[in-house]
């Protein structure tokens, strides 16, 4: 866990444990508080406007007929 926080990539751990898939090496990995805050400190908000949604009449017709 040191390692991965440390900032050494996942694979390459899992190299140095000798583990032939990352599958094996996540069995004992798990991503504590600090580093998930850390993640989404990097994220951006994406750059999307929404919209409410307003289906078709003919789309409407349709499910009044249902």
């Amino acid at each position: 866990m040191h390692l991965l926080q440390s900032g050494v990539p996942f694979n390459i751990i899992a190299l140095w444990l000798g583990h032939e898939s990352t599958n094996t090496t996540h069995r004992y990995v798990e991503a504590d508080l600090v580093m998930k805050e850390k993640a989404l400190a990097r994220l951006e908000a994406p750059d999307t406007k929404l919209r409410q949604y307003r289906a078709p009449d003919l789309l409407m017709k349709f499910l009044q007929t249902l």
